[in-house]
C-alpha cells in the first residue's frame, strides 16, 4: 500500500482520501482545513489555535516533541510532519510502527500555495486544494501590489525585553517586512533570532519598532522609555501585530501580513504629516532667506 501510494504521487497522482489525520505542527493543521479536510483531523500538535474545531483535536505533543503513544491511540492513516521542523529522528520511528508519514515544506510565502496542493493530494482533497491555492496566491500577489512603492521605513522586530531579541534574514518575519516596503535592521544577525544590545539598537536607529500582542506591552514601554532618543520612544511609531498570524507558515500568515502593512502605513502617514508642518526656507526677491510656515505664509 505504502508503495502504490508513493507510485501514485509521483506520477501526480491522488492518494485515497485519509480519514484520520495526526499533524505534527500547527500550521500543518490549518492546511489540512484550508483543503476542506478539518473533519478528519484527530489530533494536533500543540499551539494549534486555528481553526477552532482544529485546535479542540487531542493533542499529541508539541512540533518538536512527538508523543509516539499518543499518537498511536488515534488510530490515524496519515500523519503529516514539518520538513525542517519535525525532529528527524521522529520519522523512522513512526513508520516504525506502521504509520503513513508524509512530510510538507514551506521555506517561504511563496511556498504556500504548493504546500497546499501537496496537502491536498496525501489528504485526498486535490478539489479543495486548488481552491484554496489559488486564493492564496492571488491574495499575495494583490498585497505585493499594493505595497511595492511604499517608502522604506527602518524596522526593528523586537520579541522580549531583558535581554532584547530581534530576527535576521532567514525568518519569515523579514519576509513578511519586506512585502510591506520595511527593511530589516537586524537582517544580518548571526542566528535567526538572536539577542541586540542597547548600543546596537541606537546605532542601528529604526524608524519603528513591531512586536506581538503576545509579549508584554509594559515591557516594552519600559526598554523604549529607556532610549528617549529613537523614534519607537514615542508610543505612536510601534507597530503591534498577531505574533501566531504572522509567523504561521498557513493561508492565515496574510491576515498578519496584512496587519503588519496597515500598522506601518500609519508610521509613514505620521512621517508625511511630520514633514508638512516643518517651516520651509525660500529666498526672497532681495536674496536673503526667510523661513515660511507649512502654507508659505
Amino acid at each position: 500500500m505504502r508503495w502504490a501510494g508513493l507510485c501514485l504521487l509521483l506520477l501526480g497522482g491522488t492518494v485515497s482520501a485519509a480519514e484520520r489525520i495526526v499533524t505534527l505542527a500547527p500550521h500543518l493543521a490549518e492546511l489540512v482545513c484550508a483543503v476542506g479536510r478539518c473533519a478528519q483531523l484527530v489530533g494536533v500538535a500543540a499551539y494549534t489555535d486555528a481553526p477552532p474545531s482544529a485546535a479542540a483535536r487531542p493533542q499529541i505533543g508539541d512540533a518538536f516533541n512527538v508523543n509516539l503513544e499518543a499518537v498511536l491511540q488515534l488510530h490515524p492513516d496519515l500523519v503529516l510532519a514539518w520538513d525542517g521542523g519535525t525532529p528527524a529522528a521522529h520519522l523512522p520511528r513512526l513508520r516504525a510502527l506502521g504509520l503513513r508519514v508524509e512530510t510538507i515544506a514551506v521555506r517561504g510565502l511563496e511556498d504556500i500555495g504548493a504546500a497546499l496542493r501537496a496537502t491536498g493530494r496525501l489528504t485526498g482533497a486535490d478539489a479543495g486544494a486548488e481552491d484554496a491555492a489559488q486564493r492564496y496566491e492571488a491574495r499575495l500577489a494583490a498585497l505585493r501590489e499594493r505595497y511595492r512603492d511604499r517608502p522604506r521605513l527602518r524596522a526593528f522586530y523586537q520579541t522580549e525585553t531583558d535581554p532584547a531579541y530581534s530576527i535576521n534574514r532567514r525568518s519569515p518575519i523579514h519576509e513578511a517586512l519586506q512585502l510591506c516596503g520595511a527593511d530589516n535592521v537586524f537582517a544580518d544577525l548571526p542566528t535567526v533570532a538572536a539577542v541586540v544590545g542597547s548600543e546596537s539598537v541606537l546605532a542601528a536607529r529604526p524608524d519603528v519598532v513591531v512586536y506581538s500582542r503576545q509579549e508584554d506591552a509594559g515591557a516594552i514601554a519600559r526598554y523604549w522609555a529607556r532610549l528617549p532618543g529613537l523614534r519607537p520612544a514615542d508610543a505612536r511609531y510601534r507597530v503591534v501585530v498577531d505574533g501566531n498570524s504572522l509567523t504561521r507558515q498557513s493561508p492565515r500568515v496574510l491576515d498578519g501580513i496584512e496587519e503588519l502593512c496597515e500598522g506601518l502605513d500609519r508610521v509613514r502617514a505620521l512621517n508625511s504629516a511630520a514633514r508638512s508642518s516643518q517651516p520651509r526656507a525660500s529666498v526672497r526677491s532681495d536674496g536673503r532667506t526667510r523661513t515660511a510656515g507649512p502654507t508659505g505664509d
